[in-house]
């Protein structure tokens, strides 16, 4: 019987407090797709910083056997040595540094210590081929979209002799024609005998490409599937992952549709460098109380650039339009502005623009709204804590208290800080672009259930997401958008992913 190129045996993880993985046992074969699943918290990220020499040996219990040796890695660089090499989420590029200069940053081709360029660019050249990309390799990272970015990342790991890649949540930020290529080349490394460790939540690419699929729920390792041998579908991994059956993937909601609370008309907005390009084109968009309003689009089409624009104009220039609450001509053109009209914007990007990580619960959760927790323009710190507690509590923040720092909470509870931060601001309408990005499916539905009870409780919602199963399972009504433009809008109970794909196909034929 074939050895396993890795084994990691009976790995235990314990951090103040909190044991992170408890006797954990992944085995990957050669030249295999090995998928590793969970949700948020399950401990993905924690095996696999084991794995790589983040946490150095000596810091766990357990042991790591490659290609048949015992390994002790105690920094990243001696488990690339051995051919590891882990791409994270967050891609380690340099984005004002070309191609080639990215590729060998720390691995310099020199001669006599001076760096051979016609080298590093013949070399840089045959490494993009392999992951099918055709830049000339002085290409300027910053001016590659996210999907080539991935692929340089590639290549970087094909510089370094790769044997084993790690790829975390590789297509998070892509869309679905880079998704499916990402894909197809991870297929293309496994018949060449390299092997893959996939972490995604999308588990659809799971069905598509793992050979095999290791579940961890709560540190543990729960079961571990082999696609080839068992007939293994989404809801076998879901029941896996969370413990539980989820029969409904979106809460049902009984929609209670009022006033109209705003309108946004013929609106226009221009690229903020590019003077001439125009981003956003005669958009129109209504949403009422208590309604779940999704817009659709492939990414790329302007939906995060039109809310943007919308709420605050914190995106592009020349702006001209109308924006109307309540029937009311409102100034929304700032953003202090628009949030005292009752707009609300979560922003995809959770850790950039959401949220202060260094920063614990607290004070992110009130920072939309010091006045709220405020007296004589001081921040009363027993009012600002009485807040806090009350959001962790409502929507159920997973964490040790709300004096704990928000870097080290899953992405869900990161996104659920950033949803009691806007909600404290006291909003009607609320903008939520991507809320449930990165995010695993148990986590998802809470957030569904979050979104329910906003419109419940009245509230006007906009859903940007690029999941379209999502958009048909918790709107009322769909905008479909396609180049700036929108296109198409339907009620979501008579829509479907082919009628949206359909409508967006249309608008390129005219």
């Amino acid at each position: 019987m074939t050895q396993p190129i890795l084994e990691m045996r009976d790995i235990t993880k314990t951090f103040p407090g909190v044991k992170a993985l408890t006797e954990v046992k992944l085995a990957v074969m050669p030249a295999e797709i090995h998928a590793v699943v969970g949700e948020n918290g399950a401990g993905k990220s924690t095996l696999m910083k084991v794995l790589s020499g983040v946490y150095p040996h000596g810091s766990y219990d357990g042991q790591i056997m490659f290609e048949g040796d015992e390994r002790k890695f105690t920094t990243i660089a001696d488990s690339e040595k051995t051919g590891i090499i882990i791409i994270h989420q967050e891609l380690a590029l340099v984005p004002l540094l070309s191609i080639a200069e990215n590729i060998f940053l720390g691995h310099e081709t020199a001669k006599h210590g001076v760096i051979d360029w016609f080298e590093a660019f013949a070399r840089t050249k045959e490494l993009l081929k392999k992951v099918g990309l055709n830049e000339h390799p002085n290409t300027l990272i910053t001016n590659l979209g996210t999907g080539k970015q991935q692929l340089v990342e590639i290549a970087k790991a094909l510089n370094k002799d790769v044997k084993l890649l790690i790829l975390d949540e590789p297509t998070s930020s892509l869309n679905e024609t880079d998704s499916n290529a990402l894909l197809e080349l991870l297929k293309g490394f496994r018949a060449q005998g390299i092997s893959s460790i996939l972490i995604t939540h999308k588990l659809n690419e799971v069905l598509k490409v793992a050979d095999r699929i290791t579940v961890l729920r709560d540190g543990k390792t729960v079961d571990t599937l082999d696609t080839h041998t068992a007939k293994v579908s989404e809801d076998r991994i879901i029941k896996a992952m969370v413990g539980r059956d989820l029969s409904e993937r979106y809460p049902p909601r009984d929609a209670k549709i009022g006033e109209t609370l705003l309108e946004v008309k013929n609106w226009n907005v221009f690229h903020p460098q590019r003077a001439d390009r125009q981003m956003i084109k005669n958009v129109d968009l209504m949403v009422r109380a208590g309604e779940v309003v999704g817009i659709a689009g492939l990414m790329g089409a302007g939906r995060t650039e039109f809310a943007m624009s919308v709420f605050g104009r914190s995106y592009g220039k020349k702006i001209s339009g109308e924006v109307l609450i309540k029937g009311k001509p409102t100034d929304v053109s700032s953003i202090p502005k628009a949030m005292k009209a009752g707009l609300a914007y979560v922003t995809e990007d959770r850790k950039t623009l959401g949220l202060v990580l260094i920063d614990h619960i607290k004070h992110n959760v009130t920072l939309a709204n010091l006045p709220g927790v405020a007296k004589r323009g001081v921040v009363d710190d027993m009012k600002e804590l009485q807040v806090a507690n009350q959001y962790r509590k409502d929507l159920g923040i997973r964490s040790s208290g709300v004096y704990q720092t928000t870097v080290n909470l899953s992405g869900g509870n990161q996104q659920k800080v950033v949803l009691s931060k806007w909600l404290f601001s006291g909003p009607d309408i609320l903008i939520l672009d991507e809320p449930t990005r990165g995010i695993d499916v148990g986590a998802k539905f809470e957030i569904y259930g979050i979104i329910n009870k906003l419109a419940e409780d009245g509230k006007a919602v906009i859903v940007i997401s690029s999941e379209m199963p999502e958009l048909l399972g918790i709107s009322d009504r769909i905008y479909i958008m396609n180049e700036g433009r929108f296109v198409g809008e339907m009620l979501a109970k008579d829509a479907s992913q082919e009628s949206i794909m359909r409508t967006i196909m249309k608008s390129w034929e005219h």
